[in-house]
Parts: C-alpha cells; sequence; structure tokens
C-alpha cells in the first residue's frame, strides 16, 4: 500500500519540500536594472519654485491614468511642506540628454524615482531655507515651514516666492541634504484622490486629442484588408478629394491617410477610398497555422518523463489586442526642415529619433510634447501614431491631428504575442522535485530598446537576433517561480520565421499572465496529486515570507474554503514581480443557467462573482492609487483568462472593436470585489501598475479548473466557441458612423 501511494505521488507525513537555488530576479530583477540605468542622469531633474510659491515639477515619465503625478505630487509637498494643491506636475518633453531616464514601463517609476524626486525637493527646499535666512538675518537652524511659508524664532517669515527670488543657484554645487523620515511625512501612505480626478471628470483634462494646434485638421488612415499589407495606387484619389471637408489624400508608408475638416468626414472618405493593396505579413495565416509553427520550435524539457511521477501540460495563449482606452493618436507638424509632435508617448527620446529617421531630420531639429494618455500598459511605448503623424503632415505640407479609427486598433495595432507554455514537473516520495517551463512565443517587439536612440536602433536589426536578446534578459529578470520545487527551470524562445510579422507590444505584465497562469493552473494539479488542499500546498512549498503573507490574508479574507453549490468553485493564485507579491481569490460560477445567459445578445460564459486582492506593494505612497490599479489590473487578468482574444483568420483578424474582443464589461465584473494593500516590511517602494494582471489571470483559471472540473489549457478559455458577433467588413476597412445619435457598440 506505502509503495502504491509512492508511485502515485500521495505525500507521506514527513514529505518535506526540496530547496531551489535563487532564480535571477531573487537577486537582481528587471526593476534593478531599470533603476541602474536611470541612476546616472537622475541628477538632471529638477523643482522649480514659482513668484507665487507654488513648486512646479516636470516629470520625465508618462502619466496613462496610473496615477503617478499624484505619487510624484505627495512626495515633493511632503518634502517642502507645502500643500499638495500648490503642486504642480507636468510631462517632461523629450530630453535626449536623460538617456535611459525618461522610459515608463515596467512598473519602475515608482521605484526609479522615489528617492531621485525627493531628493530634488529636498535641494529645494535647502536653498530656500539658505536664501530665507539671509532675509530674515536668522540662522537656517531656527527656521521653520509651513505651507510654504518660511518662520524664524520670532514669528517673522518669507514665503516661498520671496526666498525663490534669491535661492536660484547660479553655478552646479554639491550638496548635501537629508530626507525626511516616515514619521515626519503627512501625505505619503495616505489614502488621496488625484490631482487630476476633477478635470478628468468633468471634461477639462487634456488629452492629446484635445489639443488646440492652430490648423491641425482631423486626419485618419485607411488600412489595408490584410495584416501590415501597404497601398500600392488609389484609384479614385480626385473623386475623394472632392467629398465634403476633405482637404488632402495621399499615400504613406501605413496606408492612405486622408485630412479632413471633421472626423466624420475623415471616416466617410476613407470608407469611399478605392485602393490597390500590397500583401500583407501572414497572407492566409490563421491562429492555428501560427500555433504550428509554436509548437515546432519548442524548447525541449530535460527531465525524463518518469511515469506517473511525471505531469506534463501544454497551454495556449492566443493573440488579445493592445488596445488603449484612448484611440492611439498624435498631432504633428513639420514644416521649413522641423517637426514638432504631440502624444502620449511612453519613450519620447526614442519617438524624437524615429520621427527624424522617417522624415530625414536631425533628431535636434524634433520637438516632442508628452501629452497624458488615456490608458497604455504597453501600447505607447511604440510611436506608431506619431510616425504616421509625422509622415501624413509632411505629405500634406499642413498640419495634423491623427487618430485611428477603433477598427484599426484589434486588426493592426499592437497585440499580445501569441503564445505556448509546456510544462513537466516530477514529484517523487511525496515532494516535487523538478519543475521545467518551456515558453514560446511570437516575438515580443522591444524596438524601443530603454527608451533612446542607441538600443532602439540595435533592438530594430533586421535580423532579430538583438530583439531576442532584449526579450530574454526582460524574461529571464522577471519570471520566478516562488516555491521550492526542486530544479526550476524556465526557458524562452521567440522564433522568427520571418520579420516583422506581427506587429506585438509588451501588454501590461509582459510575460507574466501568461507564464503564471500555466505555472498555477499546475500547482494546483500538484497539490491535487499530492492529495493536499492548495492553499495549504503553496505554504508549504512557498520560499518567500512575503509571499505566504498575501496568501494566507487573501485566504483569510476570500473565506477560502468555504462550500459552495455545484458548478461554482473558489480559485487562488499568487505571484511575485515588482519589488511585492500579490495574491488573488475568486469565486465563479460555471452553472448552465450562468454560461448561457446572454447581455446584449452575447453569451456571457463563466462569472466570476466574487474577488479578493491582496497586495505588498512595499512603501506605498497612495494606498487609493494601488487599489485602483489592482482594481484595473484584475479586470485584465479576467478578461484574458475567459474572453478577451484576437481571433487570426486568413491573414487578418477578424476582432474590430473593443465588444468584437470581449474585453471586460460592467456587466460581467464581480460585484464583490475587495482590495487590501497590506501593511509592508520593504524600506523601498514597489512596482504596481502591472502587478495585479498576472495573479489575477491565473486565480481566475484555477477557480475555472475547479468549478467545471477540467483544467483549461487554451486562452481565453471561449475562444473556440462560437463568435459572438458579425465580422465587419474589410473593404471599407472602417464601419459607418452612426448618425441617429443612438447608444452603439464600437
Amino acid at each position: 500500500m506505502v509503495a502504491a501511494d509512492l508511485a502515485l505521488g500521495a505525500a507521506p507525513a514527513h514529505a518535506l519540500p526540496i530547496p531551489s537555488v535563487p532564480q535571477v530576479p531573487e537577486l537582481y530583477d528587471l526593476n534593478d536594472f531599470l533603476v541602474h540605468c536611470a541612476l546616472p542622469t537622475s541628477n538632471l531633474i529638477g523643482i522649480t519654485i514659482a513668484e507665487d510659491g507654488d513648486a512646479h515639477f516636470a516629470l520625465p515619465r508618462m502619466e496613462v491614468g496610473q496615477g503617478i503625478t499624484t505619487a510624484m505630487a505627495m512626495l515633493v509637498a511632503d518634502e517642502l511642506d507645502l500643500p499638495i494643491e500648490r503642486v504642480h506636475v507636468s510631462l517632461a518633453p523629450a530630453r535626449k540628454e536623460l538617456l535611459f531616464n525618461q522610459l515608463t514601463g515596467g512598473s519602475n517609476t515608482i521605484v526609479s524615482m522615489y528617492t531621485p524626486v525627493r531628493v530634488a525637493a529636498a535641494v529645494a527646499r535647502k536653498a530656500l531655507l539658505d536664501a530665507a535666512a539671509v532675509q530674515l538675518g536668522a540662522l537656517v537652524t531656527t527656521l521653520t515651514i509651513k505651507g510654504g511659508v518660511i518662520f524664524d524664532a520670532l514669528g517673522n517669515s518669507v514665503t516661498f516666492g520671496q526666498a525663490a527670488a534669491d535661492a536660484a543657484p547660479t553655478t552646479t554645487r554639491k550638496v548635501e541634504v537629508r530626507l525626511k523620515d516616515a514619521s515626519q511625512q503627512s501625505l505619503v501612505g495616505t489614502p488621496q484622490r488625484r490631482i487630476d480626478a476633477l478635470d478628468a471628470v468633468t471634461g477639462r483634462k487634456q488629452f492629446a486629442m484635445d489639443l488646440d494646434v492652430p490648423d491641425a485638421l482631423p486626419t485618419m488612415v485607411c488600412r489595408a484588408p490584410d495584416l501590415n499589407g501597404t497601398a500600392r495606387s488609389v484609384r479614385n484619389e480626385s473623386a475623394v478629394k472632392e467629398m465634403p471637408g476633405v482637404t488632402h489624400v495621399a499615400i504613406i508608408p501605413t496606408g492612405v491617410a486622408v485630412r479632413a475638416r471633421t472626423f466624420g468626414q475623415c471616416i466617410d472618405a476613407v470608407r469611399a477610398l478605392d485602393v490597390e493593396w500590397n500583401g500583407g505579413t501572414v497572407p492566409g495565416m490563421s491562429a492555428d497555422d501560427v500555433l504550428a509553427e509554436l509548437r515546432r520550435a519548442q524548447l525541449p524539457l530535460v527531465v525524463p518523463k518518469l511515469g506517473a511521477a511525471a505531469l506534463d501540460a501544454e497551454f495556449v495563449f492566443h493573440f488579445r489586442s493592445g488596445s488603449a482606452l484612448e484611440p492611439n493618436c498624435a498631432v504633428a507638424d513639420v514644416r521649413d526642415g522641423s517637426a514638432t509632435i504631440w502624444g502620449g508617448l511612453k519613450s519620447p527620446i526614442d519617438t524624437q529619433s524615429k520621427v527624424a529617421k522617417a522624415l530625414g531630420l536631425p533628431q535636434d531639429e524634433v520637438t516632442v510634447n508628452v501629452v497624458q494618455g488615456g490608458g497604455s500598459f504597453g501600447r505607447k511605448l511604440f510611436s506608431d501614431a506619431a510616425i504616421e503623424a509625422a509622415h501624413a503632415s509632411k505629405a500634406f505640407s499642413a498640419p495634423v491631428k491623427l487618430m485611428w479609427h477603433r477598427a484599426d486598433e484589434p486588426r493592426q495595432g499592437r497585440v499580445h504575442p501569441m503564445a505556448t507554455s509546456r510544462i513537466r514537473a516530477t514529484v517523487l516520495a511525496g515532494s516535487v522535485i523538478s519543475f521545467e517551463q518551456r515558453h514560446t512565443s511570437v516575438p515580443t517587439d522591444f524596438t524601443h530598446g530603454l527608451g533612446e536612440r542607441i538600443t532602439a536602433e540595435v533592438a530594430a536589426l533586421p535580423t532579430g537576433l538583438a530583439n531576442l536578446g532584449f526579450a530574454e534578459t526582460i524574461f529571464l529578470l522577471t519570471q520566478e517561480l516562488p516555491y521550492n520545487f526542486g530544479v526550476i527551470t524556465q526557458l524562452l524562445n521567440e522564433p522568427k520565421p520571418a520579420p516583422d510579422r506581427f506587429n506585438t507590444s509588451s501588454v501590461r505584465n509582459i510575460y507574466s499572465p501568461d507564464v503564471a497562469t500555466a505555472n498555477e493552473l499546475m500547482v494546483d494539479q500538484l497539490a491535487a496529486r499530492l492529495r493536499k488542499d492548495p492553499v495549504a500546498f503553496r505554504r508549504t512549498y512557498l520560499k518567500s515570507r512575503v509571499v505566504r503573507r498575501v496568501l494566507d490574508r487573501a485566504a483569510e479574507l476570500g473565506e477560502w474554503g468555504r462550500a459552495m453549490p455545484a458548478g461554482t468553485a473558489q480559485g487562488i493564485a499568487i505571484h511575485k514581480e515588482y519589488k511585492g507579491a500579490t495574491a488573488v481569490l475568486v469565486e465563479i460560477d460555471c452553472r448552465p443557467e450562468t454560461v448561457n445567459r446572454k447581455v446584449r445578445d452575447a453569451v456571457t460564459g463563466p462569472r466570476v462573482t466574487r474577488a479578493t486582492v491582496v497586495v505588498d506593494a512595499g512603501i506605498v505612497i497612495n494606498p487609493k492609487g494601488v487599489e485602483a490599479q489592482m482594481m484595473g489590473g484584475f479586470m485584465d487578468g479576467m478578461a484574458q483568462a475567459l474572453t478577451y482574444g484576437n481571433h487570426l483568420v486568413d491573414g487578418h483578424f477578424l476582432e474590430a472593436s473593443w465588444d468584437n474582443s470581449a474585453y471586460t464589461r460592467q456587466w460581467n465584473v464581480p460585484l464583490d470585489f475587495r482590495c487590501e494593500v497590506m501593511e509592508s516590511e520593504s524600506k523601498e517602494p514597489g512596482g504596481v501598475g502591472e502587478a495585479g494582471v498576472a495573479a489575477s489571470m491565473a486565480a481566475v483559471a484555477c477557480a475555472y479548473a475547479r468549478a467545471a472540473g477540467r483544467m483549461p489549457t487554451e486562452f481565453p478559455i471561449n475562444f473556440r466557441a462560437p463568435l459572438h458577433f458579425e465580422p465587419k467588413s474589410y473593404v471599407p476597412p472602417v464601419p459607418e458612423s452612426p448618425v441617429d445619435g443612438l447608444d452603439h457598440t464600437f
């Protein structure tokens, strides 16, 4: 009987986890790398005090809704003893001298900017105190600051604005400052509403398409029916130019650009164009063709398959759109040997370089202004819209306000690459002795490099080997299996059969959602093999105290193990990245009456009814901002697990809207959502913009497996279900604009 139990992997009472050697991210992760890249130029940022005493800071990162301008304002206000409403955070234009210090990605903004911004504010504070000491005839040590006013011991005072006139240094000099202790901070760590919230909800917030650039008229691009097709000729150019409002029509590298008085007139013109197209980059290919390619490229598993002791599985993750809520857009004014660009850009120095190259201009003749964006998470690392706008403006000899149509985004925009993850875990004598993962992916585009010209041009070399080097480095620095599973290997392969076939990007959390989902599903399988409760099994094998804390708290808050009806279940998953850890517990309803119900003529599928998210994000600047990011990350993860994907058929994607792609909608979010930000033992901040996605996707997948009685191996889970939409036409490439004022979903 004992022998039989051991053969099946049942855990004897004395079985212990076999320690695993540290993986690279445990010692040095992507955030360490990005911080070290930014450090040499961190002294080039500074705080400006205006005549009215308000503080101004030009942040060399991009706000896309993650709340970093609010967090920066809190840091500056605390160090300066200035009310937060008197701290104004703008976005810096492209500054090529910053090198690697103007890239927004990897959930790194707070991690890398936390100390430099505080130092800049502390330097400003010291300069103000020194100037005030002279003006008041007092010792600096006797001065105090309250609300932007500096007082001496006798009650005499000068305002920040008055002191600022004498505080600005005339030469560069070394300054030593002491940062405030946590006990002296009044804002950091307290929940704060976003500083731009009122403007956002009242329509006053300025995005790229809101800018009033003189003579910049709406511009759109007619795109090919096939992925990455190009225009050969326009058969009816003269007729389209005669259409109401149309001012210009021209072929550019990505299609046919049309400029008109309104976007509605642009859409009419795009629909009317009769274009002769060149073929695309994946003619006739389907998702199954790409899957076959990926399987041929899979790296071998090393540990022999030892009969019943080995658990093998392969998981398939389909393309999904990286569209942001804000359509891809940019404003460009190209004239007289120079160019000015406005847009939501997370790598503006790279944008400056690429626009200059596209126009044949010196980089110094291109000005790139960064505008707050309505979402991104990878999409706005790329300057596609800015380059298109520059090409169109040059072709028209006129400024343009270029915007993509919603149909353009999933069909021709950036997508999360399709991938497979193959796993083999081996159990012996009741312990996991090995865990191998081979992740094979359509190449992820890293041709933005580290945000500046040299690394971007290296990454874009036509062999693809340099881009693969970036991919392998990022995979190595981010992927960590935080369990003691004996010998652990996680390897990435990104085959490149042909260059530039798919437009991919580092969609939120890059590799981690797919990798973690595959891993956590296998962890549940291992727990079942060893006849352990999934939470107890994880707790036993976890290496990290931080992960164990969030796991235990999520299990407690989410009432792990409570009785549930047949067809419903709980699922739990963990993820460790960004100097912190996340645990997510969900409840899902897979009963037929739930799965088959309809909303807006769409079958809803499984319904997540409850979600509990617990995160340790290190030092937290704004807990309310962290909670918002965890909620957004959960919605991303849930969508990718259940519904959100792009179907590649005959060389093009079928989806042409958010609705087609089936992203999370209001009617399928869990009505019971709870997020707890744990008080951390860490002395440094972590990243949160992407931290909630992986564990959320994995937890939903694990819950589905328990409720449905089968482990899902293809994502999104409903990918093979009949389409819930009628695919929109490819010629014309965009649907007709509604003119009846009714509620149409696009």
